[in-house]
């Protein structure tokens, strides 16, 4: 319900409005009785009480015209039924009232009543100014029409305009909503696929890292006499296997608490930066020129975050491909204090081919890199454009001496 206004309450404005009209008429006629609009030659005058009621009650019609503009328009014709087939003229406060209560109701009517209101407006325009033009000839047939052009049809056909305005509005805001939330629908859906590969990629990891576990203790198990230094080795390599599938594991729920549905990609070995030159090969395939600067340590990664590498670099060069092709591409690889560095540039082309994408790829390799707890930054930088990713490695728990 809408609150502005005068005073904030809907029903006490429309009330000084009504006031205000009933204000107005009650001074017109005062200072000038003389301007009415005459129906008929011979007119007759109401006594001062009579006259002033007829405005106040054209009045009340405009305080309904909100709330309830249809009886607010029949109040008011009931007031201007007293000058057309009483007194033979009508104040000019009466007529403000009448044109105010029916801009209202073609106004904010329903569809059907407004389209009736205007017809009846039409229909007793044509019809009073032939009956004019029949009794009492052209020049008062001229007469009467301009008088109910003023009366009906500039207010029908301004409020007609304003509505149809407002129609138009309200489809196009309608319209943005259900782009908003399709648009919204999409991210939702490019989210999820992401989650369920990437939740399917680590269940790979963990299965292969419990497989170990399970035959390194099988074969623990199968020596009867087993040798301490050889036991020590196979149990501190089923520890460091169990501390990683667990941090494996954790991602992994991180990952499913999220709805979302998974891709239509069919399920493959979990990829990583050991498959970095095929994914290079593939990219210089396409017409790149591929510059790589390996500066890590060449310590292994956890499971997830070089999944996460490994993705991130393969859509930025798919990106490079779609709107820089042809182009240099130099990718860095460099290994920090708190994790991995992953940075791919490339550069601006003015007439690079529209991509043709739906933005969804960038919002994947973020969600990817937060689910490892770290971050992505994309966008030009000067005459290129730069994606640098920075993902935290966590220290590597070490088995006990």
């Amino acid at each position: 319900m809408r609150t502005s206004g005068l005073t904030g309450r809907p029903w006490l404005d429309e009330l000084l409005r009504g006031a205000a009209f009933a204000v107005l008429g009650l001074l017109l006629w005062w200072a000038a009785p003389e301007v009415a609009v005459k129906w008929r030659p011979d007119t007759t005058d109401l006594p001062p009480v009579g006259t002033a009621a007829t405005i106040v009650a054209a009045a009340a019609g405009v305080v309904l015209r909100r709330r309830h503009p249809m009886l607010g328009l029949a109040v008011t014709v009931g007031a201007l039924a007293v000058g057309i087939l009483g007194t033979g003229h009508t104040p000019l406060g009466v007529l403000l009232c009448f044109c105010d209560a029916l801009y209202h109701a073609v106004r904010l009517g329903s569809p059907r009543a407004s389209w009736t209101v205007a017809g009846l407006a039409a229909a007793v325009a044509g019809v009073t100014s032939l009956v004019s033009l029949v009794n009492a000839g052209g020049r008062a047939a001229l007469v009467t029409f301009l008088n109910l052009v003023l009366l009906l049809a500039v207010p029908v056909f301004w409020a007609l305009e304003v509505r149809r305005h407002a129609e138009t509005a309200e489809a196009e805001r309608e319209r943005a909503e259900q782009a908003r939330r399709l648009a919204e629908l999409d991210r939702a859906a490019a989210v999820g696929a992401e989650r369920a590969r990437m939740a399917r990629d680590l269940h790979d990891v963990i299965a292969g890292k419990l497989s170990a576990i399970a035959i390194q203790s099988e074969a623990v198990l199968s020596v009867p006499d087993p040798d301490p230094p050889i036991l020590r080795k196979v149990l501190t390599s089923v520890r460091e296997e169990s501390v990683a599938a667990l941090t494996e594991m954790r991602a992994m729920i991180g990952l499913l608490r999220a709805d979302g549905s998974g891709d239509a990609d069919p399920r493959t070995a979990p990829a990583g930066l050991d498959r970095l030159d095929d994914l290079l090969a593939t990219a210089r395939s396409t017409g790149l020129t591929v510059t790589v600067e390996d500066r890590r340590d060449g310590g292994e990664l956890p499971a997830a975050v070089d999944l996460a590498a490994y993705r991130i670099v393969q859509e930025a060069l798919t990106n490079a491909a779609k709107h820089a092709p042809g182009s240099a591409v130099s990718v860095t690889l460099a290994r920090t204090e708190g994790g991995l560095v992953v940075e791919v540039a490339n550069p601006l082309v003015a007439d690079a081919p529209p991509g043709g994408g739906t933005g969804t790829g960038l919002l994947g390799l973020r969600e990817r890199a937060a689910a490892v707890g770290g971050t992505v930054e994309a966008g030009p930088e000067g005459d290129r454009w730069r994606l640098r990713a920075e993902l935290p490695v966590a220290t590597k728990v070490g088995s006990r001496s």
